[in-house]
């Protein structure tokens, strides 16, 4: 499984128009899975996130958690994170989950942070989305487990 967190200050999917999810300050988090991905990997991921200090304290350090800050969580999924870029100029997708077996684990993850966490923002697995946001800082990170 595969992330890229960003610090917002605001962050909202559209779908044809229509916005479909919407948080003030959080996190975006661009969700990849792979084919071997399971419950192990979305407990992990899921902690990360939640627990990866990159929110300022009073003393302008990095110190504070999206927990601490008790901070919004937008997941968008993205299975082009997944790709092998490290051969050619087309993109392999060969470590990427099926569709199905992408999806199933989305939804868990997503279960999950709402179970352990909070609830979340979501775009829709699968679908053409528009996603726009207020990159603070900016701060993005790569998260692997």
């Amino acid at each position: 499984m595969k992330g890229l967190i960003q610090r917002v200050t605001s962050a909202s999917v559209s779908i044809n128009g229509k916005t479909v999810a919407n948080i003030g300050t959080g996190i975006v988090l661009l969700l990849g899975v792979e084919k071997d991905d399971s419950a192990l990997q979305i407990q992990k991921m899921a902690r990360k996130v939640f627990n990866y200090r990159i929110f300022t304290d009073a003393d302008g350090k990095m110190n504070k958690s999206l927990f601490d800050m008790n901070g919004e969580l937008l997941v968008v999924s993205q299975f082009t994170l997944v790709a092998d870029t490290t051969k050619g100029n087309r993109p392999s997708f060969s470590k990427g989950a099926t569709p199905e077996h992408g999806e199933l684990i989305y939804q868990a993850f997503i279960k999950h942070v709402a179970t352990e966490f909070h609830e979340c923002q979501t775009g829709v697995f699968g679908a053409d989305m528009s996603v726009s946001l207020v990159n603070d800082g900016p701060v993005t990170f790569w998260i692997e487990t």
